[in-house]
Order: structure tokens, then C-alpha cells, then sequence
């Protein structure tokens, strides 16, 4: 596993989540003030960046209009992410 910065445009999110739009706003505010403070956990799967925890701060992020946000990557195969679909 290894932290970098992924582009927010990179990351695709497979499964529709319904946030919390108080505790995105409330993320919105604390990132803007001293930024993200947990990286966000992300499968690399043959280049490919897939996104399935951190939804909260993955749109805070996106609605303050950061181009890449720090994330945590598990380079796995597509049989991994096979799992994480099903």
C-alpha cells in the first residue's frame, strides 16, 4: 500500500452512495481550514483507480474544487474488485 495524490477525475465510483449533506459540509469546512487530515482508500486495478470508502471526503473534496485528493492505493487484481461489485 502506498499514500499519493490521485486526481479526483481519475477515480471512478462504482456504486451509488447517498452522503450526508451536514457531514459533507462540516468535512467542506474542516478541509478547507486544515485540510484531509485521512487519506481515502482506493483500488488500483490494471491502471485504473476505483473508489469505495471514503465517500464524505471524496465529495467534500470535489465541492472545494481540489483537483487530486490524498489517497490510500492497494494495487490488486480485477478478481478483487470482482468482489467489491458484487
Amino acid at each position: 500500500m502506498r499514500i499519493e495524490e490521485i486526481p479526483i477525475d481519475k477515480i471512478r465510483r462504482p456504486l451509488p452512495r447517498t452522503n450526508d449533506p451536514e457531514k459533507v459540509a462540516a468535512l467542506m469546512e474542516s478541509i478547507g481550514q486544515v485540510g484531509l487530515l485521512e487519506p481515502i482508500d482506493v483500488l488500483e486495478v490494471d491502471g485504473q483507480y476505483y473508489g469505495f470508502s471514503g465517500c464524505h471526503r471524496y465529495e467534500a473534496c470535489q465541492r472545494l474544487g481540489h483537483e487530486t485528493i490524498r489517497c490510500k492505493v492497494r494495487r490488486a487484481p480485477r478478481s478483487v474488485l470482482k468482489m467489491h461489485l458484487a
